[in-house]
């Protein structure tokens, strides 16, 4: 199976100049195939394959007007050609939304490394045109019959990283298999699992509210510069040293609540239970409501499913999705009596048949939890 490896970069002064040229050359490219691609289809053209738009990109780069894409990897504008084409047929298959031009102030630049050129060495990776480029750690495999697939450098506006899959050739497999459990993601709490044990939510309020102050300055700059008519190209050096802040502080939030999730994922896979049962939630039809959007915001419930999925996968766990119509909060965990109302300010569970008293969570984490048995 393939494993994913994300990996911080520390690169020169002249290492970061040739990277930053990758990243505007591969942007560059990606919104010069999306026009065509665009204009080719206005007119009522077929689609235009990725070999045709690389073929046009050649005689590109033999005018003198853009040489300019000659000084970083060719694979580099060639991959971003490839990406185009796909997410254009992605489009048309109903998979994904029609893709939009990219842009420098969106901080999710990446270019594309070939494999053949791509190799490890200690804390050092060796990239096209860039040379040995120093790693933060070593945690990516590498040696002889190493398989390296889709390696990608990053920019996110303050780190570069470097992104790549590896084969494992075997899952990490035990026998010796737990009852399985149930988890239920809450807005109280972060999760809580049929074995009692409760996950809570970092605490983040003095740094959100420190963005908050932040991004108030940033606000009444701007207000200032539209009032004035002044040009966004033209930003203060104090603005821009603001606006590295707030990329900064929306990092470190980012970072201490997927920290939090990789503890708590971790923890419950190596409990190495038979099956993992968590529910299916409509997380988008939950942001519709203004009273509990701000907190759903930092609850980061898709990030808690795709870390429980592929860390299943990994160890070889069961994992059940429930359907998001199962009534695991109104069930009782008991005799099974389901009550038809249950508002959100019920913290604590009373059924009506058997007289129990229980925790709302944790009886909607036994309910998941009896769908493995």
């Amino acid at each position: 199976m393939l494993r994913g490896f994300k990996v911080k970069l520390h690169p020169t002064e002249e290492q970061k100049t040739l990277m930053l040229k990758s990243f505007g050359t591969a942007r560059w490219v990606y919104n010069w195939a999306l026009n065509i691609q665009k204009e080719n289809f206005k007119d009522g053209g077929k689609f235009l394959s990725s070999v045709t738009l690389k073929k046009e990109i050649t005689q590109l780069k033999k005018q003198d007007e853009y040489k300019w894409l000659n000084e970083v990897s060719a694979k580099v504008a060639a991959q971003a050609i490839i990406d185009l084409c796909e997410a254009y047929l992605k489009f048309f298959s109903k998979k994904v939304q029609f893709p939009r031009f990219k842009c420098k102030k969106d901080n999710c630049d990446s270019f594309f490394q070939r494999e053949d050129h791509f190799n490890i060495r200690g804390k050092k990776v060796l990239l096209e045109k860039i040379g040995y480029v120093a790693m933060a750690e070593k945690i990516i495999p590498s040696g002889e019959g190493t398989k390296y697939h889709n390696p990608r450098i990053k920019y996110d506006g303050i780190n570069m990283w470097l992104t790549v899959s590896v084969e494992v050739n075997e899952n990490q497999t035990d026998e010796n298999k737990t009852e399985p459990i149930g988890i239920d993601l809450g807005l109280k709490t972060l999760a809580v699992c049929s074995n009692g044990k409760e996950y809570k939510k970092p605490n983040i309020r003095k740094l959100l509210k420190r963005l908050k102050r932040f991004k108030r300055r940033a606000s009444r700059t701007y207000l200032y510069m539209k009032r004035n008519k002044i040009s966004f190209k033209e930003k203060s050096k104090r603005l821009i040293k603001l606006e590295k802040l707030i990329l900064k502080e929306n990092h470190k939030i980012t970072n201490i609540l997927n920290d939090n999730i990789h503890k708590m994922t971790t923890e419950l896979v190596k409990l190495n239970p038979s099956a993992i049962v968590i529910e299916d939630l409509n997380v988008v039809g939950m942001f519709k409501n203004k009273h509990l959007s701000n907190t759903l915001k930092y609850s980061k419930f898709g990030e808690v499913i795709r870390q429980i999925k592929y860390k299943c996968a990994f160890k070889n766990i069961k994992l059940i999705i429930a359907d998001r119509w199962y009534a695991s909060s109104k069930t009782c965990s008991c005799c099974n009596h389901k009550k038809e109302k249950l508002s959100l300010s019920e913290r604590v569970f009373v059924c009506n048949k058997c007289g129990i008293h229980i925790d709302r969570d944790l009886n909607a984490a036994l309910n998941l939890k009896k769908l493995a048995i």
